[in-house]
């Protein structure tokens, strides 16, 4: 399985992306993320802190990232970036959530 890293920029590349928290959150509100990835060296942590819960309410795949540094970089900027939501997968597949798979196993009960 790609790391991470290798998912944000593969998406970069081939799909689209949203960079930093306020366009990664309208993207959850929206439905229109299908990944989310934060940082988990953001200090204060109260910033991204919504996010987990808003993902799981939408059902939206959330992944950690260790370093918002290196997040920027594999998101093409060259700051620092907190989280980042993949818009279009391009040529990446992108893990399902729990909340996906569970949908998918009813589905296919029936």
């Amino acid at each position: 399985m790609d790391s991470v890293y290798e998912i944000v920029e593969k998406a970069r590349k081939t799909g689209k992306i949203e960079k930093g928290t306020n366009e990664v959150t309208k993207a959850v509100e929206r439905g229109t993320a299908k990944l989310v990835v934060i940082a988990d060296d953001v200090q204060p942590k109260e910033i991204l802190q919504h996010l987990p819960l808003l993902c799981k309410e939408k059902g939206i795949t959330l992944m950690n990232a260790d370093s918002k540094q290196k997040l920027g970089v594999a998101a093409g900027i060259n700051v620092a970036t907190a989280s980042i939501a993949v818009i279009e997968s391009g040529d990446v597949s992108l893990p399902e959530s729990k909340k996906a798979k569970e949908a998918e196993k009813e589905r296919a009960k029936k």
